[in-house]
């Protein structure tokens, strides 16, 4: 009987070595998993990683523009936009929106330059003059979508152009510059075009997209919807998940464009005045 009684005391001795050793296990499993977690916040592709997601006005400020209120319209809309930008970024909180503008007549210029996060944006009203340099305006933006300083985690840029004309320098050169950027060609590119007079091929080549065509606003009214559907719509759809396409070139991205808001043309309420 005395004989077992250090046996008994050795399979205690054991089992208790045992449920320490896989409480350590235990516990040792949990660090791993939590750091493991932390790190695909950080790092690119991460659940958790917010992907930066730039969004570039472009606005015609040519002489043109002047006429029967077509810039006032554009600084109203574009401001009105604003809220609801904020709100379909914050439907969103893996893309962080940064939004700027640039606007061409004799020179171009960066009314707003640095990408400014959305929550944080405030439009800053254009004046209209001089002729229509949207070539140089395309060329100086290819130099913003360089790599550096574009994060090479970032989601496919969406720039929206807005004229009412057509260009008066050598356009082909600045977008053949654009494009020859890779963000520039990876970007998702809109155009509305203000009244009857805004060059149709033009703007279809800024495109680039058979399945995407440009918008006419040929009133205030329409202007104001189509703005407000770029600015949110559009940006819901590329801070959406994607998956890459085999399409146009390796580096391209399954994004389904919403349909655009139907405007009633010409109707009493809303007349024709572009």
């Amino acid at each position: 009987m005395h004989n077992t009684v250090p046996f008994f005391n050795f399979l205690i001795s054991a089992f208790e070595s045992i449920r320490v050793f896989l409480g350590i296990c235990k516990i040792r499993r949990i660090f791993f998993i939590q750091k493991e977690l932390a790190f695909m916040g950080k790092r690119p592709g991460g659940e958790l990683a917010t992907r930066p997601l730039h969004f570039i006005w472009i606005a015609d400020c040519s002489g043109s523009m002047q006429a029967d209120g077509k810039i006032q319209t554009l600084n109203e809309a574009v401001r009105e936009a604003i809220p609801h930008m904020r709100k379909a970024a914050d439907e969103n909180p893996n893309a962080r929106v940064l939004v700027r503008a640039v606007a061409f007549s004799d020179e171009v210029g960066w009314p707003i330059s640095d990408p400014t996060p959305v929550e944080n944006f405030s439009w800053v009203d254009l004046q209209a003059k001089g002729i229509s340099s949207m070539g140089k305006a395309f060329e100086s933006i290819s130099l913003r979508l360089k790599s550096p300083p574009m994060d090479q985690r970032a989601l496919p840029p969406v720039l929206v152009l807005i004229s009412d004309g057509y260009p008066t320098d050598d356009f082909d050169e600045g977008l053949r510059l654009l494009l020859s950027e890779p963000w520039g060609k990876k970007s998702i590119r809109m155009a509305i075009a203000i009244g009857e007079d805004a060059d149709q091929e033009v703007l279809e080549k800024f495109i680039d997209n058979p399945q995407i065509k440009p918008l006419h606003a040929n009133n205030p009214e329409s202007l104001v919807k189509y703005i407000k559907w770029a600015s949110t719509s559009v940006l819901k759809a590329v801070s959406a998940p994607m998956t890459p396409s085999s399409e146009k070139t390796s580096e391209s991205f399954n994004i389904l464009i919403p349909v655009p808001p139907d405007v009633e043309p010409n109707n009493s309420n809303h007349p024709d005045v572009w």
